[in-house]
């Protein structure tokens, strides 16, 4: 299976290096602290009564489907700059307006993945009906999408430009 555009998650180096930090840090001493205290606490006895055990055992749950999550995330990601050939795609800041809006302001958005953590600006994922949508347009195209409401809305791309992070 390839992956495809929407597939691809889109990160900075920098935001590859925290994800990549925080994954080596739950698989090593946060995961055996976990189990530690699963342990400890199984040796106090009756577990069915065992507040401890029940905690960790949660949050070692949390604890494997970060895990999880983040290894996905890493396998599918893209590390470095979009390119800037005008083709909206992850790792562009996508500016635009909804049609028929004549007082609506143009919005701007990060297509990519929420870890990138940009200062004040929305992040959109290439997975959500708006990321699908816009992914492949050019400055001054109309595209629609279905929103989570059943309604259809369009909105033009006034442009796109690759994050600068």
């Amino acid at each position: 299976m390839t992956m495809t555009e929407q597939d691809t998650i889109w990160l900075t180096q920098e935001a590859f290096d925290k994800l990549s930090a925080e994954l080596e840090n739950l698989k090593g001493p946060i995961r055996q602290k976990v189990v530690e205290q699963i342990s400890a606490a199984r040796d106090e006895g009756d577990l069915k009564e065992n507040g401890g055990y029940h905690a960790a055992r949660e949050e070692q749950g949390k604890i494997e489907g970060r895990i999880k999550q983040l290894e996905q995330m890493l396998l599918k990601a893209e590390v470095g700059a979009a390119s800037s050939n005008g083709i909206v795609e992850p790792g562009m800041v996508v500016t635009y307006k909804f049609v028929g809006d004549d007082d609506d302001e143009a919005e701007k958005f990060l297509l990519g993945a929420r870890e990138i953590d940009p200062d004040g600006l929305n992040v959109v994922s290439p997975q959500s009906p708006l990321g699908g949508a816009v992914i492949g347009a050019k400055k001054g195209d109309t595209v629609g999408y279905e929103a989570p409401n059943g309604k259809t809305l369009e909105v033009v791309v006034l442009d796109a430009v690759p994050y600068a992070g």
